[in-house]
């Protein structure tokens, strides 16, 4: 079975249209109008072993929370739709992620129950043009509309283009193992028979 998805989100602050196979190469093109951020995405398909197709037009003039927060709703919600029911992933995935002098730790359960745990104090407001506040804004849009539980806390890091890029790396390899299908395991992880 062929775990994808096409997703398309039009709202009078943004459009974006989203393709997206968990079982990809690790290839993406990501086109949001928000440069840093189109970065940060390609990282998470790289690591997380996914393929990722986003147009994304926002009200930029205003700023790029719009932008970023739309996509993160319609990258979760694409990402909830290609687990289908869930049969046989291993569920929980996690990561320690070093850049340089930055570490990170996610945590993630495809629990069905949306939650975001976020400490990681940025040492800076901006990472060039891009909004730092702009990285827990994206995660709980992410993770809401996912409906997983996500862990992001930061260790230690100086550098806030580092400590960004630590996040949606190891974001990405949590992800790449809690959707991993177990070859020994053909139920839905939960006693409770549903996730």
């Amino acid at each position: 079975m062929e775990r994808r998805c096409e997703l398309a989100r039009s709202t009078r602050e943004t459009r974006v249209r989203l393709t997206l196979a968990l079982d990809g190469q690790g290839k993406a093109e990501v086109r949001t109008g928000v440069g840093f951020f189109d970065h940060l995405l390609t990282l998470w398909a790289a690591h997380g072993g996914f393929d990722l197709g986003v147009e994304a037009e926002g009200d930029t003039w205003v700023d790029d929370h719009h932008t970023v927060e739309d996509v993160g709703l319609t990258l979760g919600a694409a990402f909830g739709r290609a687990l289908g029911e869930k049969r046989g992933i291993r569920r929980y995935g996690a990561a320690l992620l070093p850049m340089d002098e930055a570490l990170v730790q996610v945590a993630v359960d495809l629990s069905g129950r949306p939650y975001l745990h976020y400490h990681v104090p940025f040492p800076v407001l901006q990472i060039g043009s891009f909004a730092a506040e702009l990285v827990p804004e994206f995660l709980r849009a992410f993770a809401g509309e996912a409906k997983l539980t996500l862990h992001v806390d930061l260790l230690h890091g100086e550098n806030g283009h580092h400590i960004a890029e630590a996040v949606f790396k190891g974001l990405g390899r949590a992800l790449r193992e809690a959707a991993s299908i177990d070859p020994g395991v053909q139920e839905i992880p939960s006693t409770k028979g549903v996730l």
